[in-house]
């Protein structure tokens, strides 16, 4: 299997001294022009979230940085054992490989702006408690996402309040046309959640999908799963909002009280009930049926555009 695809091309670029992936393309074409490393595929390659299925292209690669080895060492090599035999090859010292690699080649300045318009602010979150001290109850977390510098690339900080402590966890957001995705840890703890979304659509007021980690709160520490629920806010929630919310407290309500204007209070609750407590009832894998969730995202949709900006 294929590892540290983004890196290694990244390095690769860095060693030909190519600025943009249309220059990294064409370098691959230049070595065979029928090459199986394409433009638009490099783009999610070189952020992660893909990486070549195709054979040839390892091998067209193993041609390019003039290397012995055949392509499929390439795909399943290390990455300190890739970047030894490429600064090997080529006589260049590793930390200055690994300086020019620092920033990966440049993708459309518009479509990363675009992606960071569209998911950019703060939200509020919805989620079965993971602790076994508080089974049946919901807990709420904050969630900010920023664009990074001059829009390039998405990073996620979520933030719960609990009994012990506030949790706060952060880390890269992934985009793909299958889905959002989000690995997200503590700086000064050992805590990892993942998060599996939808993909965001147009305005963007709700997301919603899995939530993966350990409970924090427990006699052990439990893998497990949840659905949630990320509702877009106008303005961050206060600092101290967050925690766990009784299963008789109503979701409306609590969102209302950050400055949402929500219709139909009751109906959109049973709503939200049913899609955070409902999961697999067949006895397969934990998965959201997708109308279900695109019910909510309407319903927030609609809401979301007849609010003034």
């Amino acid at each position: 299997m294929a590892q540290d695809v983004a890196q290694k091309l990244r390095l690769t670029s860095a060693l030909l001294g190519t600025v943009t992936r249309k220059d990294l393309a064409a370098a691959f074409r230049a070595i065979n022009p029928k090459t199986g490393f394409d433009l638009g595929r490099a783009d999610k390659w070189l952020q992660g979230r893909a990486q070549p299925r195709e054979l040839s292209v390892y091998d067209d690669w193993s041609r390019l940085l003039d290397l012995e080895q055949p392509g499929v060492w390439i795909a399943e090599s290390d990455l300190p054992a890739f970047t030894a035999a490429i600064c090997a090859r080529h006589g260049i010292g590793k930390a200055e490989l690994e300086r020019r690699a620092g920033a990966p080649p440049k993708a459309s300045a518009h479509e990363d702006r675009s992606v960071g318009a569209a998911l950019a602010g703060a939200y509020a979150c919805y989620s079965q408690a993971l602790s076994p001290y508080h089974r049946g109850q919901l807990i709420r977390g904050s969630l900010s996402i920023k664009a990074g510098p001059e829009g390039h690339g998405l990073t996620a900080s979520y933030r719960e309040i609990l009994p012990t402590g506030q949790l706060l966890i952060s880390g890269p957001v992934s985009l793909a046309k299958r889905g959002l995705y989000a690995h997200l840890k503590e700086t000064d703890g050992d805590a990892h959640f993942f998060f599996c979304l939808f993909p965001q659509s147009q305005p963007g007021s709700v997301l919603g999908g899995y939530m993966c980690g350990g409970a924090i709160i427990g006699p052990e520490p439990q893998p497990s799963l949840t659905r949630i629920l990320i509702v877009r806010l106008r303005d961050p929630a206060p600092e101290a909002w967050g925690g766990y919310l009784s299963s008789d407290r109503s979701i409306a309500e609590d969102l209302a009280a950050l400055g949402l204007i929500i219709e139909r209070p009751e109906a959109v609750d049973r709503q939200l009930a049913q899609f955070l407590i409902g999961d697999s009832r067949d006895g397969g894998a934990s998965q959201i049926p997708t109308a279900e969730f695109h019910a909510i995202l309407e319903t927030f949709d609609r809401q979301w555009l007849r609010q003034p900006a």
